[in-house]
């Protein structure tokens, strides 16, 4: 009996013991810290803007297109220019020929026995009908004397508009023997450069071989791309300036051509400034720099980065920064809303909410809420 109150005993001090451990736990779990989100800040500054955000654009000819043969057969010939040392040689890229000059011609002689073909047939076709038409009006006058019946006049009638139709289709084959004919001749459709040519004597072509590239850079395009934070700031005719590392100095065109909706995969609009290029100076291929916006001085603006701004969570089309009061190593964050205008690199203008000094979350905005404590990390 002494020794099962013992026991009991035993268990009872077992059992407070355990309480009073599981008690001392849960005040130690209590008392630790909730985990602050690590955060970095970043000063409200003043940055100074101006024309410094320039466009990199393409120098492209104001047109180029590609001249196709539309006859088959094989090149006879090649525009001849002099060359170095007094030579004859083919006409090649970077030679300037003017509108209307033949480039290349396709063996005519098939295409010239189809044309006399037509005219030989052409001159049948004719020889019918007028023996037609003097059957026709000897018939006619018998008709109307009652010396010939109606069938007769019938069958006179019927046989001068089959020959008629015959003349009208020798006639026909005629055009179109001459046109092939024509498309033996491979033209330049306009004063230009020659960027490319395919084709040498005795190449085999037909319909839709490219034969040459020619190119119109007595105006030249230069293009770029304009985000749609900025496509405000351009409108057709506006003059800009151009400028390339390859020239000196600067260069002045007008705005001809705005895509009316963006590139799908860059999300830009494209742009097209005009320039006048009368001594050839700017080549097609040449990378040149745009600024948009008028003609200021730099001036400063109030900013911070742009990964500090967030979207109010209180008016869905408004944004917001986490303003930080810090104290040492934490900080408390405050959502105070901001108007926000022009973006200039990784910085975005703040046009009110915010005083040059403050501090904002720069890193880790979006994973607070008003009033939670941070940690703040270097």
């Amino acid at each position: 009996m002494k020794s099962l109150n013992s026991v009991r005993r035993i268990f009872l001090l077992c059992t407070v013991s355990l309480l009073g451990l599981s008690v001392a736990a849960c005040n130690e779990a209590k008392s630790d810290p909730k985990a602050l989100v690590p955060v970095r800040l970043a000063p409200v500054e003043k940055i100074t803007v101006g024309n410094g955000v320039r466009y990199s654009a393409d120098i492209v000819p104001y047109s180029q297109v590609d001249l196709a043969f539309k006859s088959n057969g094989y090149v006879d010939s090649v525009l001849q220019v002099k060359g170095t040392g007094g030579r004859r040689r083919n006409v090649d890229q970077g030679d300037w020929v003017q509108k209307g000059t033949v480039l290349a011609l396709v063996h005519q002689q098939d295409y010239q026995d189809k044309l006399e073909q037509a005219k030989a047939q052409l001159s049948r076709a004719q020889a019918e009908f007028d023996k037609a038409k003097l059957s026709f009006d000897r018939t006619s006058a018998l008709y109307k004397s009652q010396s010939a019946t109606k069938p007769e006049y019938d069958s006179a009638q019927a046989q001068l508009d089959s020959t008629a139709a015959s003349v009208a289709a020798a006639k026909a084959q005629i055009s179109e023997a001459q046109v092939a004919l024509a498309y033996c001749s491979l033209e330049a459709p306009f004063d230009g450069w020659i960027v490319k040519r395919s084709v040498d004597v005795g190449s085999l072509v037909g319909p839709a071989t490219n034969g040459f590239t020619i190119a119109d850079t007595r105006s030249v395009k230069a293009e770029f791309g304009v985000p749609d934070t900025a496509i405000n700031r351009v409108r057709v005719g506006q003059l800009l300036a151009v400028t390339t590392d390859a020239l000196p100095g600067e260069f002045r065109g007008h705005v001809t051509n705005i895509s009316p909706a963006a590139d799908p995969k860059s999300r830009v609009y494209s742009v097209s400034v005009t320039i006048e290029n009368p001594g050839n100076r700017l080549k097609a291929g040449m990378i040149a720099s745009i600024a948009l916006g008028d003609e200021k001085l730099p001036h400063p603006v109030t900013a911070v980065p742009l990964a500090a701004v967030v979207h109010d969570p209180n008016e869905q089309h408004a944004f917001a920064v986490m303003v930080a009061d810090a104290n040492g190593d934490t900080a408390t964050a405050q959502l105070r809303r901001v108007g926000v205008g022009d973006a200039y690199g990784n910085m975005i203008e703040v046009t009110s909410g915010l005083s040059e000094g403050e501090k904002v979350v720069a890193t880790g905005a979006t994973l607070i809420k008003n009033g939670d404590q941070v940690r703040i990390i270097p």
